[in-house]
């Protein structure tokens, strides 16, 4: 599983925004984290559109989280920052089909799926709450 700057970015941004009552705009926040400022709009954008957090337009525009802290996992966030299931090798969930077409004469799937479901437990028994309080 690849995390990129999308994961990351989204992760301190949130923890930045989760903090505060009002909204947090783009702009203070890609200056506090020296991040590019459109690359960070388009990672909130997501969220936003994906019901996680508030936007508000205008002079005290920004963003405000959705779901309480406590309640939007690290894979929650991580997913909807990669825009994909965070799964080991394409192969590691029980949904998949191996790419070869071989099933038959896989032996790694059953480790893979068991190191998936350890992995998916374990990213979503971390919240936001847990990352702000550490």
């Amino acid at each position: 599983m690849l995390l990129t700057k999308a994961s990351e970015y989204a992760l301190l941004s949130l923890i930045i925004i989760a903090k505060q009552d009002k909204p947090h705009d783009v702009e203070a926040l890609s200056k506090e984290l020296g991040i590019s400022k459109s690359f960070l709009a388009k990672i909130l954008q997501t969220f936003a559109k994906n019901n996680l957090l508030k936007s508000f337009k205008g002079t005290k525009g920004g963003f405000l989280l959705a779901v309480p802290a406590d309640e939007l996992s690290i894979k929650t966030i991580i997913e909807c920052a990669e825009k994909k299931q965070a799964k080991v090798f394409e192969c590691s969930s029980s949904e998949s089909k191996c790419p070869s077409g071989k099933e038959e004469f896989c032996k790694i799937l059953p480790v893979l799926t068991k190191l998936q479901f350890k992995i998916d437990l374990f990213l979503d028994s971390i919240t936001l709450k847990d990352l702000i309080e550490k």
